[in-house]
Parts: structure tokens; sequence; C-alpha cells
């Protein structure tokens, strides 16, 4: 089985959480699914859950090079030349990213965040979509933040060839087997 989530912001993406915060379990009653790699707290968007072991490695195995996509707000608006870093993979602290696909996005038409974005007045925003194949930790939000850019809101929308679609926070569906 295959469940696609759309995560709401400041949900732990496990089923359970010892300080109280809202988990997957406070929105899917399906037993025995797992989810397929993380999403972290502050982020938002598709998480993928299964029930078949195989699915879960193939899907949150760096070395399977599964493709994830992001919609990533940012403080200021970069150029093609600040893109051009990550398009040939960037030095982070404890690692050097692979190369990422990475374009200037149009602002999407998605849903309100419960908590809105810190805005400044004198620095714009703009959107960035960014697709990986690896998974470090909190690797999105540090690429953009060392190009100059740090993130303020990050949305995963696709996991391989599943995608988000028109899940709004909090639902999910059921989708057959890969």
């Amino acid at each position: 089985m295959i469940v696609l989530f759309n995560k709401p912001f400041n949900v732990l993406c496990q089923f359970t959480d010892k300080e109280g915060r809202k988990t997957l379990s406070d929105f899917i009653s399906i037993k025995n699914i797992y989810p397929a790699g993380r999403l972290d707290f502050d982020s938002e968007g598709l998480v993928v859950l299964t029930d078949e072991g195989k699915l879960q490695h193939l899907i949150s195995d760096p070395e399977n090079k599964m493709i994830k996509t992001y919609l990533v707000q940012v403080e200021g608006i970069p150029k093609e030349e600040d893109l051009n870093y990550l398009r040939r993979g960037i030095r982070l602290k404890d690692a050097i990213t692979k190369p990422a696909k990475a374009e200037i996005s149009d602002e999407p038409v998605i849903w309100r965040r419960e908590k809105p974005i810190r805005e400044r007045k004198n620095i714009p925003t703009s959107w960035i979509k960014i697709s990986i194949a690896e998974g470090k930790n909190r690797q999105v939000r540090r690429m953009t933040a060392a190009i100059g850019f740090p993130a303020l809101r990050l949305i995963r929308i696709s996991v391989g060839s599943w995608n988000i679609g028109k899940l709004k926070p909090g639902e999910w569906k059921i989708v057959s087997s890969a």
C-alpha cells in the first residue's frame, strides 16, 4: 500500500511524540504504514508512506537517487548565477551536495500557512523550484542559505513519480502500489 500525505507545517514526520507535538497519527489512522523518508517539522508537503519495507528503502535510500522536488520561498531574489552554484553542487559544512536542478519559479497558487512566514519591509521574497536526488539533514534549506538566500518556506511537491496534486494540508490518499 502507498499513501500520499500533504504534511502541514509544524507536524512531525512520525507517528508518536513524547513532547505532545502534532504527528502523522493526528491525520492518518491506517495501521502498519511508515514514512519513506522524512520531511522536517517546519517543512510542508508530500510524504510518501508505505507498508512495504523494500519500497520504503527504495524511496528513502540516497543510493537509489529518487528525485525529490521542492518549492522554496526565499528571502531575496536570486539571479541565474546564484542558481548555478546549486546546479554544480555546493559545499556545505559536512559535505558537497550533488548537482541540483534549480530554477526561479512563479509564486505558486497554494494554501495559506497556519503560521505566516516572517517578512521584512525592505527585503523581497521569491520562489525557487529545486530537485535533488539526496536528502541530507535540512539540505535544501542549507543550500539556499549557502548562496545567500535563506529559506522562509519549503514545500515538497514530488517524490519520484508521485506528486502532491490537489491534496490540501492534512489530506491523504491511498494510491496503488509502484
